[in-house]
């Protein structure tokens, strides 16, 4: 049976990242609990357990990779065994025979699997954080170059007062900078389970150590330091706790939502012809319609980032229902359920760094779209104005309303253009403001401060998010996969 006769997930096979995928690969998961099983033998030689030799800890060190007829042969013991972890210590004890007797001293399974499992929550923030400042700083950019452009704003979807394309921009990208500060502060509050032992209260290496206490923490805080980290789970039952998914996954949903719903506002405005995802050159929109342009990236955001949602819930019912030191079945849904979370936001951002890098915007249909608007929005301006000429406010309202619900009807029930400015400009009573028409309507006196809130909150908040960042920020041209 060939790899195309079985199922594959399309997250890894057809959109995730390499470098997101390598994180949760079987080489990669198993070459780290080797890792784990040489740290541990490091610390416990240093902490002054004498039957532990150079010989056993150089062999491990020249074998940490595992080969792939290492994973076949771990493979055909877990058959056997039926345990995954006793299966690869098998294997690597005959890899290593000198330290075949030392491996996994005193450590139970979750030893492996648990702090496996921390270093690459871990490791995959370490993927997705400079991808979200890149679709930041890209943002950030657009913004800035469209924060003079009037444009209609819309509330219940429904034509409201003037806005900028730059300052609707911030809007998204206020809401992704929460997200970069969510998911920096869940990466950096990722300890290790450390060596706990069988029920977490580390009576193993009690033993090992002949009771001495002090001698078993320093192991604990060795290993830890060996391996990278800081902070090491003080409490733990067989497993770290699974409230922990929950705080790394809860950061990952979050930005679901955000991602939903810049991609649903740009499928939106792609529909009103004012702004559209990048399109390829040879890019088809549909086997039928020759001239539709799809926007094809955006819909993959909202698909994906509902999958998203969803996975946030099996951390939050799986960490529920944990008795007491440890059951088993939390750990098929986590083989599911972690990886999916940070491959699909993985696909997400590369996705939205595409889109980000080639938004395209349409000043003309934009500016078609105010002026079927703007005079219904300008009435009160022109009120005022007719005030300042010595008219009777009472009196212009009356005129215009009438005025308005005349240039509504032709639009409504006629289809066509709002000509409430002609029939001003053609009423008498408004001879006084007829030269002053023109700056009444001008889009750029109804956007309020927009222009000035996007250039101070760019150059300021989101100039110093992404200070700390700048090294991962790139102007490379991100290739949408297929």
């Amino acid at each position: 049976m060939s790899d195309n006769d079985k199922y594959s997930t399309p997250l890894s096979s057809r959109y995730a990242s390499e470098e997101m995928s390598k994180i949760f690969s079987l080489r990669n998961r198993f070459s780290t609990w080797r890792r784990l099983w040489l740290n541990l033998a490091i610390a416990e030689k240093e902490v002054g357990l004498s039957m532990i030799t150079d010989e056993a800890i150089e062999q491990m060190k020249n074998h940490l990779e595992i080969t792939d007829k290492e994973i076949e042969d771990a493979a055909k013991e877990e058959a056997i065994v039926r345990h995954d972890v006793m299966a690869h210590v098998h294997v690597f004890g005959n890899t290593c025979p000198a330290a075949a007797g030392i491996i996994h001293l005193g450590a139970t399974s979750c030893f492996v699997t648990d702090n496996a499992d921390l270093i690459f929550l871990r490791d995959a923030y370490d993927v997705l954080i400079p991808k979200l400042v890149n679709v930041i700083d890209r943002l950030s950019k657009f913004a800035l170059e469209y924060k003079d452009l009037p444009v209609l704003g819309w509330t219940h979807f429904q034509p409201a007062q003037l806005t900028t394309v730059g300052k609707r921009a911030t809007l998204w990208l206020q809401e992704l900078l929460w997200d970069l500060r969510n998911m920096v502060r869940a990466r950096n509050d990722i300890g290790l389970r450390g060596v706990k032992g069988t029920t977490g209260t580390q009576a193993s290496f009690l033993s090992l150590y002949h009771g001495d206490h002090d001698k078993v923490e320093e192991l604990d805080k060795r290993v830890v330091e060996l391996l990278g980290f800081d902070t090491v789970y003080p409490c733990t039952g067989q497993t770290y706790s699974r409230k922990i998914d929950i705080d790394v996954i809860a950061p990952l949903a979050s930005f679901g939502a955000t991602a939903h719903k810049f991609a649903t506002d740009i499928r939106l405005l792609a529909n009103l012809k004012e702004i559209e995802e990048p399109f390829e050159k040879s890019q088809i929109g549909s086997s039928a319609m020759a001239y539709k342009r799809n926007p094809m990236r955006c819909e993959r955001v909202c698909s994906l980032a509902r999958h998203l949602s969803g996975l946030f819930n099996d951390a939050v019912q799986t960490a529920s229902v944990q008795w007491f030191e440890r059951t088993l079945d939390d750990s098929a849904i986590r083989r599911i359920s972690l990886p999916s979370a940070f491959l699909t936001v993985d696909i997400l951002l590369s996705t939205m760094l595409n889109i980000t890098s080639g938004l395209v915007v349409y000043p003309k249909v934009i500016e078609r779209r105010i002026n079927s608007e703007l005079p219904f929005m300008a009435t009160e301006n022109i009120i005022m104005a007719m005030v300042e000429k010595g008219g009777s406010r009472q009196d212009c309202h009356e005129e215009i309303r009438v005025l308005s619900h005349q240039a509504s009807a032709v639009v409504k029930q006629e289809g066509g253009d709002n000509d409430l400015i002609e029939r001003i400009k053609k009423t008498e009573y408004f001879r006084p403001i007829w030269d002053d028409l023109d700056k009444l309507l001008d889009p750029s006196t109804f956007v309020g401060r927009a222009p000035q809130q996007t250039e101070k909150f760019v150059k300021n908040d989101v100039a110093n998010a992404l200070k700390p960042f700048e090294k991962h920020i790139t102007t490379e041209n991100v290739a949408l996969k297929v």
